[in-house]
């Protein structure tokens, strides 16, 4: 007698078939799934477990203290082309050109000062700027403080001369910063804030090597531009160039300046003009690094 006729054999088979098919279409689901979750974590940009920003930059790292086009160095009148990032009791917000190299420094004159009252003048911003433009960069005919604005652990001291009756004239505004900690921390010179003469390169904190590229834009008739680099320790300008014609209305100016003998650490980069009434009459500051 016969078991079954072709009709039972193809129940039989979709019996056996289902079961496959069933699993297959889990598994297409499965994969369909996982394929949207991960067109929308790309839609979204990035991986779901990751909420953090990335790192803002050391000053220097970008250039707008990046200071501005017109910036040397960070102020709150404008962007600068380096960002500042948050100070600790051994960091420094910005690159330290003078009196001091380092944040270590600045505390072991704040030793000596809470000692023996050694050379006060640091907790004064105006002679640390005048110090700094008639002692370190040589400008003695820049002999007074114009104007300035000091607010909290920063101040921004004009720096100028007296050519005639009226009022000084101001050849720079310069940035500072107190370094270190505690009420007795010293002010430190980081860079300027620059307008009718700027310095837009090289990079504020950047690590150069000689050659470098010098520039930015001056407004003014018969400019005559010299570019100064100055060391800490150094008697003499580690390199100079000396002297690009300029003038008119932003005119963009650039110069190449080769140096040698610089030691590792910072470099004031200083572009100046003059000629009118006396051999400097405004002048503009960057601060880059060796090594």
């Amino acid at each position: 007698m016969a078991l079954g006729g072709p009709g039972q054999e193809r129940d039989q088979q979709r019996r056996r078939t289902r079961p496959v098919a069933v699993i297959a279409a889990a598994v297409v689901v499965t994969l369909l799934s996982a394929l949207l979750v991960g067109l929308g974590v790309l839609y979204l940009g990035g991986d779901p477990a990751s909420t953090g920003q990335g790192a803002v930059p050391l000053p220097g790292a970008s250039p707008t203290t990046t200071t501005s086009s017109s910036q040397s160095s960070p102020s709150p009148a404008a962007p600068s082309p380096t960002r500042q990032v948050p100070p600790s009791a051994q960091s420094f917000a910005y690159q330290p050109l003078w009196p001091f190299a380092s944040v270590a420094e600045a505390a072991a004159w704040q030793s000596a000062y809470r000692d023996g009252g050694k050379q006060p003048w640091h907790l004064d911003a105006d002679e640390t700027a005048l110090s700094f433009t008639t002692g370190f960069l040589g400008f003695t005919e820049i002999d007074r403080v114009v104007t300035r604005s000091i607010k909290d652990d920063e101040a921004w001291i004009s720096v100028g001369y007296q050519s005639s009756e009226g009022p000084a004239s101001v050849a720079a505004v310069l940035h500072l910063v107190r370094i270190g900690q505690g009420d007795d921390a010293p002010w430190e010179v980081v860079g300027s804030q620059d307008s009718t003469l700027t310095l837009e390169r090289p990079r504020y904190g950047a690590k150069v090597t000689s050659p470098i590229t010098v520039g930015g834009r001056i407004t003014g008739v018969d400019e005559s531009i010299r570019i100064d680099l100055r060391q800490s320790g150094a008697e003499r300008p580690i390199g100079s160039s000396c002297c690009l014609p300029g003038g008119g209305e932003k005119q963009a100016w650039s110069v190449r300046v080769t140096f040698r003998g610089a030691a590792e650490g910072a470099v004031t980069v200083v572009a100046s003009t003059g000629g009118h009434v006396q051999d400097v009459e405004r002048f503009a500051i960057t601060g880059v690094r060796v090594g």
